[in-house]
Formats: C-alpha cells, structure tokens, sequence
C-alpha cells in the first residue's frame, strides 16, 4: 500500500491558490482511478480515500489524503494516517507546490530536507523521519523587485487566463505520483524530471 499526500490548506478561500496544487493533484488522482467517487471522507485530521491504482498487469492499493489542519500543521494528519495504515515513509509520496521552480517545472525527489516548505517541514517533525518521496510541482516565482512577497504570492489565485496551463500542470503531476507507485522513485526520475524549456534531464538532484 501507498500513502499518497497532496498539500494544501482546507477551504473554499484557498482552493485556487497557487499553494493548494497539491490537493489538486490528490484529486486528480482520485478522479481518474475512480477512488472514492461519492467524495473524500473526514478522518485523522484530513480527507482521505482509499482505493486502487492499477495498470496493465498490476496495481497497488493507494490512500490518497488531503490534510486539513493547515499547511503547517499537515503532518499530524499524515503521520496519524500513516500509522493507521501501516505505511513506512519508503512508500509515502507527497506533492507539493515549489515556488524556486518556473511554472510548469515537475521534479521528484526521493527523500531530503523540507526546503523551506512548512507543509513538508510538519511530515518529517511528525514522522521523525525524510525518508519519503517528494512531487515538486513548479509554480512560479514573484518578480524579486516589483512583485509580492513569497508568502503572499503562494496564497494567491492562479489567474482564470492559466487554468487551462495548470490542468495541464495538474495532469503531469499525477503522472509523476503515478510512475513512482508503480515503477518507482528513480524511475519516475528519470522520466518526469526534465526542464520543460531545456526538454533534457537535469544531472543535479537539489
């Protein structure tokens, strides 16, 4: 079994914000496996669903969750989750918005330090361990000059003119969580970590 994470924070007021892409991605995800199609269900401090993700030959039961205590409190619900179920952070995925990375840009990670992202700070206070994968979904960076600050710029909206470009986004993501569950972290490296202008895998692993 699989616990997949997607981040964000809970309520209509953030549900477009750039912050959120991970609930996107969780729900995605959902939709397309049809898991839990009567909706998620309230429990451990998030909302979660369990069911499949199969492929030709295969499959692998999933639990995909969505914490709802806020972004820097997520990783109470995941480790609550994680210890219900039974799943070791070495099949624990979470998917994140990454604002050092361009709009657009998918890397996965397969353990590490938070960088600086509260949500993914919270999972390994809970845990007591990194040992989990990482989607880093790119949303972009304010202008350093003349733009908002970070914190307010990841609790904004995506703008109605990009929705389109963050289906697209969104879909890619939950490609990568895909390929992870089912042919594993270097793998999906190998094939999702590209720069979308340059077209070519990067050799650094930051």
């Amino acid at each position: 079994m699989w616990l997949i994470v997607g981040l964000g924070n809970p309520g209509p007021r953030y549900e477009r914000h750039r912050h959120n892409i991970g609930f996107r991605v969780a729900e995605e995800l959902a939709r397309r496996h049809r898991i839990a199609e009567s909706g998620f269900r309230d429990k451990h401090g998030g909302q979660l669903a369990t069911g499949s993700i199969d492929w030709p030959g295969g499959g692998t039961r999933v639990v995909i969750l969505k914490p709802m205590e806020y972004m820097n409190l997520s990783g109470h619900a995941v480790q609550r989750t994680a210890a219900f179920h039974k799943v070791d952070p070495s099949h624990m995925v979470v998917v994140h918005d990454e604002v050092d990375f361009p709009f657009g840009r998918i890397k996965v990670k397969p353990d590490g330090g938070h960088g600086g992202h509260n949500g993914v700070r919270s999972i390994i206070q809970q845990l007591g361990a990194d040992g989990f994968a990482r989607v880093r979904v790119g949303v972009g960076r304010p202008d350093r000059e003349r733009g908002p600050e970070v914190a307010d710029y990841v609790l904004s909206d995506f703008p109605p003119s990009m929705d389109r470009d963050v289906e697209e986004l969104t879909g890619r993501a939950a490609d990568a969580v895909e390929t992870i569950v089912r042919d594993g972290v270097r793998k999906a490296m190998n094939v999702h970590n590209a720069d979308p202008k340059a077209g070519a895998p990067e050799a650094s692993d930051d």
